[in-house]
């Protein structure tokens, strides 16, 4: 394990697959739309082509959806959205991935979090509202909070300054190669998890200390005797 447990002074989480399941939606979803074109997509596979579509799209897709936040009308497309109905008791289009509210409650007495999530706001804090998530963060950077976002460093430093924590002290843990990315250029270490879209192979070449099946099993890496 090249993960240095006790460096370890704050955590912070990527939402979107490492929270949050969404990125086989995502995928599913794109594969049926490709399907009625599958004889010209390479090897005609459908879902290969949708996971490479998810991956191309995923840095400009964010910026675009925190967009409105950018132009400072978040606020009135929230207002027209519960005017017209719009997104109204939708909770259950948030699905939570298996044990997360468990393992929060388990790190989140001896460790300052944060999310850093490339999302809009709105939409990050609706998440955690909805599974009564947001107590356990202290700190909670999304799309626009830095100028650039991930695999930039910036919103991991903006995280590390506001819990006043230096970021080799603070472990980022993501899906995704650019999570990866962004904790190395910051300094940090960090923890894959393969419970969203990246897979090991992607995940270790971005420089991943270390690669979990699942975010909810940081507890047992964490405070194993091993790590003790």
């Amino acid at each position: 394990m090249n993960l240095d447990i006790d460096r370890i002074q704050a955590i912070c989480f990527d939402v979107d697959g490492t929270l949050r399941d969404t990125d086989d939606q995502y995928m599913y979803r794109f594969a049926g739309w490709l399907r009625p074109f599958r004889a010209v997509l390479p090897q005609q596979d459908e879902l290969a082509a949708a996971r490479w579509l998810v991956m191309f799209l995923e840095t400009p897709g964010n910026w675009v959806y925190g967009l409105p936040d950018l132009l400072h009308i978040d606020h009135h497309i929230a207002n027209a959205k519960k005017l017209f109905g719009i997104g109204q008791n939708k909770a259950h289009q948030y699905l939570l991935i298996d044990g997360i509210p468990d393992m929060l409650e388990k790190i989140a007495d001896r460790y300052p979090l944060a999310v850093v999530s490339a999302r809009g706001r709105q939409g990050t804090l609706g998440f955690l509202n909805t599974f009564g998530l947001t107590p356990y963060f202290s700190v909670m950077v999304t799309a626009l909070t830095t100028r650039r976002t991930k695999p930039r460093p910036d919103p991991i430093l903006w995280a590390a300054m506001q819990m006043n924590i230096a970021p080799q002290h603070i472990l980022m843990v993501g899906d995704t190669v650019v999570d990866i990315k962004a904790g190395k250029a910051a300094g940090c270490q960090t923890v894959g998890v393969l419970c969203g879209f990246g897979t090991e192979q992607e995940l270790r070449k971005a420089g991943a200390d270390l690669i979990l099946p699942s975010t909810a099993d940081l507890p047992e890496l964490l405070f194993s005797p091993s790590s003790a």
